[in-house]
């Protein structure tokens, strides 16, 4: 039997399955380190990581995979990879690290982004990035060059943390469109690398990877990859995204009108458009999706709701309840509505698509006499709900037309409530698939050959859970999601 591996580099973990060639079944997937990996944070607000040990544990779990389903380094014959995002890796002309990885929560270049954001022009920033330079990674290059120009001085190449681990690999430096997108690198006017931006950072262009497609045959193992690894040499690298295009591609979402969601701790909407509009940049990121070539235009558009699972953990932490089964059980027993009590769920930090307001977690129209925490339950599920609606409110505003939403078969997705409140207010199928990242990864190994109705077909028949169907009555979720909507306006306008 031959396998595809795929890795999935998150801040906490290294996840890396192994998944059929010809079928796309998961043999399995194992996590590194078992504990989370650490944050390095010299200041406050800031967050590093070592490359090193990104790969240090990506070798450990490679090393087990194989020794857990006695699988050889001959039969693994591709290699994909998800990578955290936003990531900055710099690497001296003998390809070794010269700092840790300013990591994708770092937030130090956040002044610098702005500045740059005001500078160039908001207009040229929309046209030409779909999006402010912001805090993403050429804003964080350009904070080493001010804060650190002796290691500046001696960088030969920077990367994103997937072009690191490909390149521990291979000993080729590489990128991909998509990638400088997500760094804010891409010109996506003029189809090329946003040399306005490097010039007005003064980033030397040299120090740009050569770019290679998304799919394809971007580099081999070599001798040292395969000593440290445990893959065998010239086994090749086929596919490399960032972690949010992966999640969707993990879900068969590369068309125009196709979401991802994801309902964790934080949620996300990620939607896919042909539509180079940059009118909600303050508040939607847009990237290169995984399917984005100079002359097929497939944008990612990324909505971040900071407020979301958090606020149900809250509750499971604060109420005298078991679990988040007896949680829905007792929000199931409340009608639609809540009773009228409304919770604004986003109490976790600045909410961007709110422009960047903090309002905090807010209870309201609670009777005392008649409410009790199944109303509250309830209303949780519902705030969470109608905030993902408010999101995609605005997605649509910049173009998106959902037809159908995919999500992961985990956290938020797997209740009931919150799904049909979504489903129904959205009109909009959502199909749950039960899938991760990392075997994702390893399927996106097969897409060098172009075969994406093949990949679909692999997802349906190994992964798909169920679907919510919206609800042919919408009236009571309307006048739910308007009373909320209500509540959420009077907090904004006050602030």
């Amino acid at each position: 039997m031959n396998y595809n591996l795929g890795i999935d580099i998150g801040s906490s973990s290294i996840k890396v399955a192994l998944v059929e060639v010809e079928t796309g079944k998961s043999l399995g997937v194992v996590q590194e380190p078992k504990e989370e990996m650490g944050m390095f944070a010299q200041q406050n607000g800031w967050a590093e990581q070592k490359p090193n040990d990104w790969w240090f544990h990506i070798c450990n779990a490679i090393t087990r995979l194989k020794k857990e389903h006695n699988v050889s380094r001959t039969q693994i014959k591709g290699i994909g990879i998800a990578y955290q995002m936003h990531g900055l890796v710099i690497v001296d002309k003998n390809g070794e690290p010269l700092r840790k990885s300013i990591i994708w929560c770092d937030s130090r270049a956040v002044e610098i982004g702005q500045k740059a954001f005001t500078e160039i022009g908001e207009a040229q920033c929309a046209e030409h990035l779909l999006n402010s330079p912001a805090n993403f990674t050429a804003s964080k290059l350009k904070w080493v060059k001010d804060n650190e120009p002796e290691i500046y001085s001696q960088i030969h190449k920077f990367m994103l943390p997937g072009d690191y681990v490909a390149y521990k690999f291979s000993n080729k430096i590489n990128t991909t469109i998509s990638g400088l997108s997500e760094g804010i690198f891409w010109d996506f006017k003029n189809n090329s690398v946003a040399d306005f931006l490097l010039e007005h950072y003064g980033i030397n262009p040299d120090l740009v990877p050569d770019i290679v497609d998304t799919f394809g045959h971007q580099s081999e193992v070599d001798e040292q990859g395969e000593k440290e690894s445990g893959i065998a040499a010239g086994t090749p690298i086929y596919y490399r995204a960032g972690d949010q295009p992966n999640n969707a591609l993990s879900l068969n979402v590369f068309n125009p009108g196709e979401v991802a969601a994801t309902g964790g701790t934080s949620g996300v909407v990620y939607a896919v458009t042909d539509s180079l509009s940059g009118k909600e940049s303050t508040r939607v990121n847009n990237f290169a999706h995984v399917n984005y070539t100079k002359s097929t235009i497939n944008i990612g558009k990324l909505l971040n709701i900071n407020g979301a699972g958090i606020q149900y953990r809250w509750l499971l932490n604060n109420l005298d309840v078991s679990s988040y089964e007896a949680m829905n059980n007792l929000a199931s027993e409340i009608p639609i509505g809540s009773g009228g009590v409304c919770i604004l769920p986003f109490g976790n930090g600045a909410e961007r698509m709110l422009n960047n307001k903090i309002i905090g977690t807010r209870m309201v129209n609670v009777n005392l006499n008649n409410h009790n925490k199944a109303h509250l339950c309830r209303a949780a599920l519902e705030g969470i709900a109608f905030s993902f609606l408010y999101g995609m409110e605005i997605l649509k505003s910049d173009g998106i037309k959902p037809s159908v939403i995919r999500a992961g078969n985990d956290n938020l997705f797997r209740s009931e409530i919150f799904a049909n409140t979504v489903a129904t207010l959205i009109e909009q199928e959502i199909e749950i698939y039960n899938t991760t990242g990392a075997i994702g990864a390893a399927r996106a190994a097969n897409l060098y050959k172009g075969d994406f109705e093949a990949f679909g077909k692999t997802i349906m028949d190994n992964d798909h859970v169920m679907t919510f169907m919206p609800f042919k009555d919408k009236t009571p979720y309307t006048e739910a999601y308007n009373n909320w909507k209500k509540e959420l306006e009077l907090v904004l306008n006050k602030e």
